[in-house]
């Protein structure tokens, strides 16, 4: 494999056409799972602008991130690269100087912005014009840095960086093509909406999904091991409790980090201490409100954004493409978070709208990865596409075609061992219908047939059944790991910490 490339020139305009060329709006929110948008079949909440998207463009339904945590995925999305080769495995300081999507296309003539959560440390390049979050940033008045320093700008994050991405679209020479990343902090923990939409989701029953109570049943050791479970896990912080009034400083801070075992509250006046299995009734209750009234404000926004290009005349010739950095855990086995290999930690949204090229409401079923999205890119706008770029164009498959040789299996590693929640470090290989999983530090497997078990809840490695199977997966993983050049470069140590 691969093809594309040669396909590029037929595919888009010259790269001398500036007005042809595509504009491209890229927008990316933090943590946001497929499957709490509707397009998708949520069984949990409504997207209609994220719907509106899909419905006008094509949603893919097997695109997955490499490396399933917030700063690698995003330098894989700007590299084109694993996670090995662009320096960043864990939350590492994004060496700056390396060639990126961005600095392909401003050298080729797009006007290129990133707008809202960086991530990597370093100062953004290759952007005519930055306003990032410092570290994760907060939700209400956050700080923003850009190339004259830090300020603040009152309100919540959500429309804030809306309006930003605006006002880029307003002052951007109209001489250029523009190509845009528009990065949103929600739904990221701690899942702080604001006011209308916390009040929307306050008395909303969530339905939990059928795997919340998993008891790891022929699982390795790392599932029980990790300290990302919702019944467990979840701090005072994330349930939004209150600490009396006394608690200052250090002290109050240690009380709202505590994970409570049981929770006070008032019900209809009367006062109620909530324990057991009704404490963890409540647990996931709380948490998924909070957390679908955060993605509520990212699908208002997107809808702002999609208004603003239809009412300035700009909707045809502007690519939109909306994904989430990786997928997340909605008490899927129990869990919050991403970081493991399974499947709604691993899915990332992907909905491109491209009129005249994507044919409007079609889903895509072929296999895409965080690598080709710089790939991608570069290929819309007419631009060669460098052979250390590990991805591939995804324009064939936009056009609806199943292009031969096109990828049925990905690589997957994951390093931070054992990180903010003990998830221990694993790599893989999945195909379109069978997933492996090699936990390196524990010496432990999980195999999954995800045609019978979409939900990964019967792990096959030791059934005898399946030695044939398990040695073709093992074959295809170690292929995979040698063709994407991982030598086990940050196996046992990763690079120091920076991007806070």
């Amino acid at each position: 494999m691969m093809l594309g490339l040669a396909l590029v020139g037929s595919l888009v305009p010259a790269r001398g056409d500036s007005t042809a060329r595509p504009n491209i709006l890229f927008i990316m929110s933090d943590d946001h799972a497929a499957h709490a948008i509707s397009a998708y079949g949520s069984r949990v909440n409504q997207t209609p602008n994220i719907d509106r998207l899909a419905a006008s463009g094509m949603r893919f339904e097997h695109c997955f991130c490499v490396n399933s945590i917030c700063s690698p995925s995003r330098a894989t999305i700007l590299t084109g690269k694993y996670s090995h080769l662009n320096g960043v495995p864990t939350f590492n300081r994004f060496d700056g100087s390396q060639p990126t999507v961005a600095k392909y296309l401003q050298q080729a003539g797009y006007y290129t912005g990133m707008i809202g959560k960086w991530h990597l440390g370093s100062d953004p390049t290759g952007f005519d014009q930055w306003e990032i979050l410092p570290g994760q940033g907060v939700y209400f008045n956050p700080a923003f840095l850009n190339s004259k320093g830090r300020h603040v700008i009152q309100g919540y994050v959500t429309d804030i960086i809306t309006d930003l991405s605006l006002d880029f679209l307003k002052t951007r020479p109209k001489d250029k093509p523009f190509f845009l990343m528009c990065h949103h902090k929600a739904p990221h923990r701690p899942w702080v909406p604001n006011a209308p939409y916390k009040a929307a989701f306050a008395d909303k029953y969530i339905l939990e999904p059928q795997t919340l109570r998993d008891d790891y049943a022929t699982r390795s050791d790392a599932i029980r091991e990790c300290t990302q479970k919702v019944f467990d896990d979840l701090n005072r912080n994330d349930l939004k409790l209150t600490p009396p009034p006394e608690l200052k400083g250090p002290e109050r801070a240690e009380w709202l980090n505590t994970k409570p075992k049981e929770v006070e509250l008032e019900i209809n006046g009367h006062k109620t201490v909530l324990t057991g299995d009704t404490l963890n009734d409540w647990k996931y209750q709380r948490y998924m409100q909070d957390y679908l009234a955060c993605v509520q404000s990212v699908d208002d926004n997107i809808g702002r954004l999609l208004d603003w290009l239809d009412q300035n005349g700009l909707a045809s010739n502007t690519v939109v493409i909306y994904t989430s950095d990786q997928g997340f855990f909605l008490g899927d086995h129990g869990l919050f978070d991403k970081r493991f290999m399974y499947e709604a930690s691993v899915k990332m949204p992907f909905i491109v709208r491209w009129p005249g090229v994507v044919k409007p409401g079609t889903m895509q079923d072929l296999m895409a990865i965080n690598p080709d999205f710089a790939p991608t890119f570069m290929a819309m706008a007419g631009v060669p596409v460098p052979a250390d770029m590990q991805g591939f164009s995804l324009i064939p498959l936009l056009k609806g075609e199943s292009p031969p040789g096109w990828r049925t299996s990905y690589y997957y590693r994951y390093y931070h061992d054992p990180g903010d929640h003990n998830t221990r470090a694993h790599y893989g290989v999945r195909t379109m219908t069978q997933k492996l999983i090699y936990f390196w530090k524990k010496d432990q497997w999980e195999m999954y047939d995800l045609a019978s078990d979409p939900d990964e809840l019967h792990n096959l490695y030791n059934d005898p059944a399946q030695k044939e199977t398990i040695a073709k997966l093992k074959t295809e993983l170690y292929r995979l790991k040698k063709e994407v050049k991982d030598d086990d470069q940050y196996a046992n140590q990763q690079p120091p910490p920076g991007t806070d």
